[in-house]
């Protein structure tokens, strides 16, 4: 089997990111991102959805988290689609219903190659400490665009802003890990058309 592995370097005059996945990995990550609770939040990804992650970023964090969030979103999305390959034998489709207690995501995800995002998030809350949590759409976006998937994620209740976005991640991972699922039943890509 061909490994779905990727390695993206993005260097912009904003950011300075080296990313590192295996998408058949184990669940092994190592996230240096100058954000510590957006590392924590790739360490959840990569821990659910069983990826090898390795990322390393630097950017203008005295400027805003924004460049960062947002590059390493996009980054990671790229990192996928090279992973992926050509598609072939893939599930396609994964959805997922995760609680962090008292709060519920869910997240449906279809890996078919066109890019859109549906983000809602319950919590009225917008700070986790100094981070802003309506950064995390714009890291969805640079993810979805880059990662050429159709994504929804809908966080349906709770307070804590920390267990909504905990919950979000964790509901991306599990649909993630099951629509990168290889089936050996499915020949060639999962389409109708005969691409993605």
């Amino acid at each position: 089997m061909k490994k779905r592995t990727a390695r993206i370097v993005r260097k912009t005059k904003e950011t300075d990111i080296v990313l590192e996945l295996n998408l058949d990995g184990s669940g092994v990550y190592r996230n240096r991102t100058g954000i510590a609770f957006l590392d924590h939040m790739l360490d959840l990804l990569a821990k659910h959805a069983l990826l090898d992650l390795n990322v390393r970023a630097k950017g203008d964090l005295e400027v805003d988290y924004h460049h960062t969030v947002e590059d390493v979103g996009l980054a990671l999305g790229e990192a996928l689609n090279v992973a992926l390959g050509d598609r072939k034998g893939i599930a396609r489709y994964g959805w997922s219903l995760v609680p962090m207690d008292e709060a519920l995501c869910q997240v449906a995800m279809d890996l078919g190659g066109r890019p859109y995002l549906v983000y809602s998030l319950a919590t009225k809350k917008r700070k986790i400490r100094d981070f802003d949590v309506d950064l995390m759409e714009e890291f969805f976006r640079g993810f979805v665009t880059q990662g050429r998937m159709n994504l929804h994620i809908a966080q349906q209740y709770g307070q804590e802003p920390h267990h909504a976005l905990e919950s979000v991640f964790k509901g991306v991972a599990k649909a993630l890990l099951a629509a990168a699922t290889l089936n050996p039943r499915i020949k060639g890509v999962p389409s109708s058309k005969g691409m993605l």
